[in-house]
């Protein structure tokens, strides 16, 4: 029975999804898919590669540098979020946090990454053979957040964040043959999300991007439909829920280190459920 991961990420609320894939390590769960969004691309990369207690590091200690995520960062180069120093100077083989490469090329599980192509608005799935030692650019192009980041380029094409395009990739995974689904949501699965940031975002992208635009705006519509797909199915069976019964106060760019922990841990509990859920 091939069985799928989905993390559709959320910023700095991934840790919570964090938390539940280093318990998922500790109890020795494997997946034969695992699809990441935007922050889920992180998460799922590391867990793929097994390096329990990775991401927790990026969320409570990196993420609080300036040249990580910062007014300066924005005001030099357009974007808030230095991709290239999370997902180069950070990861890259001799970086300060290096990510296993190898490892993860060694796992039989499958991989993508979902990025939006800034141009068309269509989703774009990355494989494991876009990923390399020092080049995780799919990471870089799912977590490119409209407005907050330039679109990322990845062969002359501007990509942003994948949650534009499929935000809550269920289907795709059911497409790509899986019987079952683990979905990792970042906040509380009947928490439906609203567009009035995503409106504000769009209107300052749509002279340049106009199809992302689009896809912003009906970002939270697309979100909420994938829940209730999700859902429907978790209620056959098929699909387990893992999200928080609230975000202890963090949202997408939250810095909060004690917040943080008690998302982090209360993904470590929750993680709990997916072991019983595939031993079913």
């Amino acid at each position: 029975m091939k069985t799928g991961l989905v993390d559709v990420g959320g910023g700095l609320r991934g840790i919570y999804a964090a938390g539940v894939l280093d318990r998922c390590l500790d109890d020795g769960v494997c997946f034969d898919l695992a699809i990441g969004v935007s922050a889920g691309s992180a998460n799922v990369g590391a867990f793929l590669a097994g390096q329990r207690g990775r991401n927790y590091r990026f969320y409570t200690e990196y993420a609080f540098r300036k040249e990580y995520m910062s007014v300066r960062n924005f005001l030099k180069t357009r974007s808030l979020i230095d991709l290239d120093y999370v997902y180069g100077s950070l990861c890259a083989p001799g970086g300060e946090d290096p990510f296993d490469c190898e490892a993860f090329q060694n796992n039989p599980a499958d991989c993508l990454v979902v990025a939006t192509d800034a141009r068309t608005g269509l989703p774009r799935y990355f494989g494991k053979g876009d990923v390399g030692p020092g080049k995780l650019d799919p990471m870089k192009a799912s977590s490119a957040l409209p407005f907050l980041c330039r679109p990322y380029v990845i062969d002359g094409v501007p990509y942003y964040d994948g949650a534009l395009a499929d935000p809550v990739p269920v289907a795709k995974a059911f497409d790509l043959g899986c019987e079952r689904v683990v979905l990792l949501l970042t906040r509380p699965k009947l928490t439906m999300r609203t567009s009035a940031r995503d409106d504000r975002f769009a209107a300052r992208i749509r002279g340049e991007f106009p199809a992302a635009a689009e896809r912003l705006r009906r970002r939270a519509r697309s979100y909420n439909s994938g829940v209730e797909l999700a859902m429907e199915l978790e209620a056959r069976g098929r699909v387990l829920i893992v999200a928080p019964d609230d975000t202890c106060g963090v949202d997408t760019l939250t810095r909060d280190r004690e917040a943080l922990r008690r998302l982090y841990e209360k993904g470590l509990a929750d993680g709990g459920a997916v072991a019983r859920f595939l031993a079913r």
